[in-house]
């Protein structure tokens, strides 16, 4: 299945105005499906009713909370694993330090295990999702050419574009 991407044109250093511009690959994500629609989907042909796995993940969302604050990892088998981060500030002296005050962006992080990556990355296949120039979309390359008056600026295009996964920078990598 194809992945749609679209080419945003970006400055290498956003905090100096003058720096010159590159383009990158962001990600141009679909439409989610609504909860009973996912557990309706992954469910099809099983003998699992979607409201056991609707009633399954509303169990998992009320005890990793639970166990994250307690400081636990919470490993979720053929997926991967949960866990809390956060940042601070640094204090001169021990006693300085008052938690309350020093950290911050306390957040739930998820690390998808090494099986999964690699299940979702091993098929994937990137689709032209258009150009972003500015407030300008263009639906795809093609129109952006035409545009802008260039022939493809002698770039050689593979169905489907874009990179290997886990290569190439930017925002919207998957590695």
């Amino acid at each position: 299945m194809a992945f749609k991407y679209k080419l945003v044109e970006k400055s290498t250093n956003p905090s100096d105005k003058s720096s010159p511009k590159k383009w990158y690959a962001t990600m141009q994500s679909a439409t989610s499906l609504s909860g009973k629609a996912m557990t309706k989907a992954a469910t099809k042909n099983t003998t699992v009713a979607p409201v056991e796995l609707e009633a399954a993940l509303d169990l998992l969302a009320d005890f990793i909370p639970q166990q994250l604050l307690q400081g636990h990892t919470v490993i979720i088998p053929g997926l991967g694993y949960f866990r809390l981060s956060f940042k601070s500030q640094g204090s001169d002296t021990v006693k300085g330090f008052n938690p309350q005050e020093m950290i911050y962006d306390v957040r739930p992080v998820f690390v998808p295990d090494k099986a999964f990556r690699t299940r979702v990355q091993q098929d994937i296949e990137f689709e032209d999702g258009g150009v972003k120039q500015g407030n300008v979309n263009y639906a795809t390359r093609a129109d952006y050419y035409e545009a802008t008056g260039q022939t493809g600026g002698g770039e050689e295009e593979e169905e489907g574009g874009g990179t290997e996964p886990g290569q190439g920078g930017g925002e919207g990598t998957l590695g």
